[in-house]
């Protein structure tokens, strides 16, 4: 996957490559400006949905706070009614009768106690009914308070609450229908109402009856049947059997696509905790819950709002901004593309300069004037094609020369072959006669110029360097009465190394000549060995002259690292004094195809020694030089 995706972005960026500059210039213009602009737009939007999100969310809260508050207070009013109808004593003697009252006491017992209990029922007008249920024989039914117990005796919560020792229980009855539930018709309308259920008990564990305060639910939760137009929201209570109240004529709930087993499962998902917002999808669409739980009543009450209507309105509006962003950047792309297409016009022009010039045509003029960048470019060009003009003409001149020179070195050629041969007649007549020691003199030399004129290449292995030196201290000898003695400590693997050609006859050279005391003295010897030593080959040449001062060795080295001209530092200079190349080229050589690691160090003691030390990198190679320049003379 990853390859492959690597590749792709290959393929894109090669096929960019190919575009022209203006396009892409134009692309790159569009990628900078409508990324950030969708990105900004993005996370503005983002942040807005989320901002908005949030204050729906406080808003309901806060809503449901409110609802909170009113529901305690209705809990609160039904629990003091409850409070004082059951600490009444005059309720108390009533239940607690052991006789049948006459009708003069029951008279009393009805103008005075049920009209208390109603008074205070009527004292607090969201309550529907306070309710006395008792199995006393002795108590008679005074409607609307007073009834037998038998009537409620069927109830699903009648256990519940006698098994709770006079705790309250609250209960919400779907319907409050008299002429269905305890056969008094009393109000024949249907609704759900909430219940307070106590246990009477005046004497512990003894049974008196049951009291029941109740207060439609219209008025105990008045958020859940309030319809406001408009508003996409709705309150749901939910019991704790999983029975929902709410506004049945309000459809909005339906048109939502909330269904029940949303809300029960959003009821369930709450738990016990006081305040909770919950988002959620119903029908694909944005909602947000509210989910409040009282711990008395043991009910869920839920908000439910819907979100679709300010995010869509905000999704239009992202659109709308995206959309103009869009328009905004064509625009201006366009605007653009003829302004670099006019800025560009003189590049074009450049480049159909340079296609005349790749053809070969360098007579014309560039007709681009002016400043910036373009113009600086032109200036460039024009002053280039003078130039490559000048080395046209230049390599003309150079070719005819070449040609002149290729015929003269024809020439020296054959007055080179001419030479050799002569020498090598000379050489046969001397050996004819016994004279051996001329006859290798001359085989020195012979070997000596033909390494020197045969030059086919910058490159020689060590073995031909060795051989050339060996000529070159053979016709020394004869100079020297054979006071010169060279001695070699080269192993056979490093002899095919790669070196430059004649680097190592100028270090003996300048052996000879600044090593041999005047007149001859004692003679001199030559040692030379090599090493490998981090990857260079290490040459040492070193004689036991005379030596040098170590001010003279110090300004001998200082004048090869700067590249000085070589000389001894008491020693003036004198026109035709070093002969041979010297040092100082040898070095300049180096440093020019090896590059500054490479080079010549230099060594020495005063009467003691001379030591020349040559770093060259450990190659391999065939070398440039005849291999025919076999040494073929006598050691003494």
């Amino acid at each position: 996957m990853k390859q492959r995706l690597g590749r792709w972005i290959r393929e894109i960026a090669y096929k960019m490559e190919q575009w022209p500059i203006q396009q892409r210039l134009i692309m790159t213009y569009i990628v900078i400006l409508l990324i950030p602009s969708l990105l900004i737009a993005w996370l503005l939007f983002r942040d807005m949905s989320a901002e908005y999100i949030d204050k729906a969310r406080r808003e309901s809260e806060s809503a449901m706070e409110v609802e909170r508050a009113n529901v305690e207070s209705n809990i609160e009013t039904m629990l003091r009614a409850a409070e004082l109808a059951y600490t009444y004593k005059d309720v108390e003697e009533y239940l607690r009768l052991v006789r049948e009252p006459e009708t003069l006491e029951l008279m009393n017992i009805r103008d005075h106690l049920v009209s208390v209990m109603t008074h205070l029922q009527n004292t607090n007008p969201k309550i529907r009914h306070i309710r006395i249920f008792t199995d006393n024989e002795n108590v008679r039914e005074l409607y609307p308070v007073f009834w037998r117990e038998s009537r409620i005796a069927g109830e699903p919560w009648y256990e519940t609450v006698n098994g709770l020792n006079g705790q309250i229980h609250w209960q919400v009855s779907p319907s409050d229908d008299e002429l269905m539930r305890r056969g008094v018709v009393d109000d024949v309308v249907p609704a759900p109402v909430m219940m307070l259920l106590r246990e009477i008990e005046y004497i512990s564990g003894v049974h008196a009856g049951v009291l029941e305060v109740d207060m439609r639910l219209q008025n105990f939760f008045p958020s859940i049947y309030t319809r406001y137009e408009g508003q996409p929201a709705q309150m749901v209570a939910v019991d704790r059997s999983g029975e929902l109240y709410f506004n049945r004529d309000n459809p909005w709930l339906a048109e939502a696509g909330v269904t029940e087993e949303q809300l029960k499962e959003l009821a369930a998902a709450a738990g016990t905790d006081r305040i909770r917002s919950v988002p959620f999808r119903a029908d694909g669409r944005p909602m947000l819950a509210v989910i409040a739980y009282f711990d008395q009543l043991d009910m869920h009450l839920i908000n439910v709002v819907s979100l679709e209507q300010v995010l869509h309105d905000m999704n239009e509006a992202r659109n709308k901004l995206i959309a103009a962003i869009v328009f905004l950047l064509v625009v201006l792309s366009t605007v653009t593309w003829f302004s670099v297409k006019l800025i560009l016009k003189r590049l074009i022009i450049l480049r159909d300069s340079m296609k005349k010039v790749r053809q070969g045509d360098f007579s014309f003029d560039i007709p681009v004037r002016g400043g910036g960048e373009v113009g600086e470019l032109a200036h460039h060009f024009r002053k280039m094609l003078k130039k490559i003009n000048e080395l046209i003409a230049d390599a003309v001149r150079k070719q005819a020369a070449s040609k002149e020179a290729e015929l003269r070195t024809l020439k020296n050629q054959i007055d080179s072959h001419f030479l050799y041969n002569t020498l090598e007649n000379i050489k046969m007549l001397a050996e004819i006669e016994g004279k051996f020691e001329i006859s290798d003199a001359l085989t020195s030399l012979g070997g000596l110029m033909r390494y020197n004129l045969r030059w086919t290449s910058e490159y020689a292995q060590l073995r031909d360097e060795l051989a050339h030196v060996a000529n070159y201290i053979a016709i020394m000898n004869i100079r020297f009465e054979r006071k010169i003695r060279l001695t070699t400590d080269i192993p056979e693997r490093w002899l095919g190394c790669e070196m430059l050609k004649l680097t190592l006859q100028p270090i003996v050279e300048n052996a000879v000549k600044h090593g041999i005391a005047e007149g001859g003295g004692r003679g001199l010897e030559i040692r030379m060995a090599c090493r490998e030593e981090r990857g260079m080959l290490v040459l040492t040449v070193e004689d036991d002259g005379k030596g040098m001062t170590p001010e003279q060795t110090a300004a001998l080295n200082v004048k090869l690292e700067q590249g000085g001209a070589f000389m001894l530092p008491d020693e003036p200079a004198r026109e035709g004094k070093e002969g041979g190349i010297g040092l100082l080229n040898v070095q300049q050589r180096i440093r020019l195809y090896y590059g500054p690691g490479c080079g010549l160090a230099v060594e020495s003691e005063e009467g003691r020694y001379t030591r020349v030390t040559m770093r060259l990198p450990l190659r391999s190679g065939n070398g440039g030089a005849d291999e025919d320049a076999n040494v073929a003379h006598r050691r003494r």
